[in-house]
């Protein structure tokens, strides 16, 4: 099935539920907060201040030279290992995904979170003091309409082993389930729902972070959760352990408070705050991950047995496409059909323009790795009354071109802003032409980048006749090159 994911602004009025925000919104003045990381141990002093429209979330390190910042979103992850950590160079922000569920859950758009430390205080291990934080600075609407990412069909992320499915369905609100299954007798399998926003500051945001027994002398090993306390987990008892041995364990753990495994399969009896508490915690992390986006989701998010690694690849989907409507509100005045740029859209993103503008439209896009172009070839092209006349065919070398033209869509979307750049050959190598060409003819242009170095791309590019697993006609290994007008 297609997957199609649609960006609309919210109408100030119309077709989103009542519940659902149509403005942007951020804090109404700043709060803090203290304690240390989950994970360092390092002690961590977090503000939570005001930002402008269309700001977005933003972590920045004012303990740092310049006190840079980082923005929350999925290009800049860098590790997944035991939560998600984002970093912009060497300032780098680990376990942020409470923080972040915490901002999604109080429905936040723009705000900055100042950190003196690269992890945030893991105060209790869930949300919830993060979020009532936040309530307690109160809210600032802005003028700007909210993004909305609207799922308009299923969208689905499978793991390569097929133990984790994310889905994504259409809705007219945003819910979400989750549905885990460790095969633990204290677990079982549990399931949760979150059937809007409003439920998440005292059904979700409490639930706390948990781990195994068994997982825990090897994450202490790897130097995590040097800030681990019974008072911010929950630790599943799930092997057997006598007297000697666990308390040697809480010694290498530096615990030296009487410990006992727990008759309710809990780690010193402690007591769950919901009885799927762990369900809803999983819940929290994969909305933690999904501010990743950059945007809120109209639509139902359901997933089996989720954890970062597989939440972050779900999200890149949608991250991809994200910003790929993003570029269409930018260029394209209105979505016709599978289209993703007319070719009202293409000229005001190349120079080229008749009879060498040799792009009519792009059917696809993976920005920052692959574009799909399409050329019509009919009788009336400019080079077919000299190549040949009683036997037009077109020129391989306006195949290369146009191959080209289409990559250049493509690479230009690495630049934020790229309308006074241009991108020029620098070489070509490979050409092969496969079929002829002739008026009637439509070509499919799949142009992918290979390799990057600053502003010289290396393209591989193939060009089909009449669809995109159609004929071979041409390919070429390209080297374009951007630069200032």
């Amino acid at each position: 099935m297609k997957s199609v994911l649609l960006l609309v602004r919210a109408p100030t009025t119309g077709n989103l539920k009542n519940n659902m925000l149509t403005k942007q919104r951020t804090i109404a003045k700043e709060v803090s907060i203290s304690g240390i990381g989950l994970h360092t141990g390092n002690k961590s002093n977090m503000r939570f201040l005001p930002a402008p429209e269309d700001y977005g979330i933003r972590f920045k390190r004012v303990d740092m030279p310049g006190s840079p910042e980082i923005p929350a979103d999925i290009d800049h992850v860098t590790d997944i290992s035991r939560g998600t950590t984002i970093a912009v160079g060497d300032a780098e922000v680990k376990t942020t995904e409470h923080v972040l569920a915490a901002i999604m859950g109080a429905e936040i758009d723009n705000i900055v979170v100042e950190l003196d430390a690269n992890e945030p205080p893991v105060i209790d291990g869930s949300a919830k003091p993060f979020i009532d934080l936040l309530i307690s600075a109160g809210f600032t609407e802005q003028n700007q309409p909210k993004d909305y990412l609207v799922i308009e069909n299923t969208i689905h992320y499978r793991a390569p082993d097929g133990t984790v499915d994310i889905v994504a369905f259409p809705h007219d609100d945003f819910k979400m389930t989750v549905m885990i299954d460790y095969r633990n007798p204290a677990l079982g399998s549990q399931y949760t729902s979150l059937f809007n926003m409003e439920e998440f500051p005292n059904e979700f945001a409490p639930a706390r972070t948990f781990c195994f027994l068994h997982e825990v002398e090897d994450l202490h090993a790897q130097g995590l959760i040097q800030g681990g306390k019974f008072e911010n987990a929950v630790v599943i008892v799930d092997r057997d352990l006598n007297p000697e041995e666990l308390k040697g364990l809480m010694g290498k753990l530096g615990i030296d408070q009487s410990v006992v495994l727990g008759q309710n399969g809990i780690l010193n009896n402690t007591q769950l705050r919901f009885t799927n508490e762990p369900a809803r915690h999983k819940l929290l992390d994969l909305i933690g991950d999904m501010a990743l986006i950059g945007a809120p989701i109209k639509g139902h998010i359901m997933a089996a047995r989720p954890g970062h690694k597989h939440n972050i690849e779900f999200v890149k989907m949608l991250r991809n496409l994200y910003k790929q409507n993003k570029l269409k509100m930018k260029y394209q005045s209105k979505t016709t059909g599978d289209v993703i740029f007319d070719i009202n859209a293409i000229k005001k993103m190349l120079p080229h323009r008749y009879p060498f503008l040799l792009v009519d439209k792009v059917v696809d896009i993976d920005i920052g790795k692959r574009i799909v172009g399409v050329k019509n070839v009919t009788v009336n092209e400019p080079f077919f009354p000299g190549h040949f006349p009683q036997k037009p065919v077109m020129p391989g070398v306006l195949i290369i071109e146009a191959m080209a033209q289409t990559g250049g869509l493509l690479i230009l979307n690495f630049f934020d802003s790229y309308e006074n750049k241009l991108a020029y050959f620098t070489s070509i190598d490979k050409a092969k032409f496969r079929k002829q060409v002739i008026p009637g003819d439509q070509l499919f242009f799949d142009v992918e980048v290979t390799d990057r170095k600053r502003n010289i791309f290396k393209l591989k590019a193939k060009a089909y006749k009449n669809s995109i697993n159609g004929e071979l006609a041409a390919e070429a290994e390209l080297m374009c090159a951007i630069v200032d007008e």
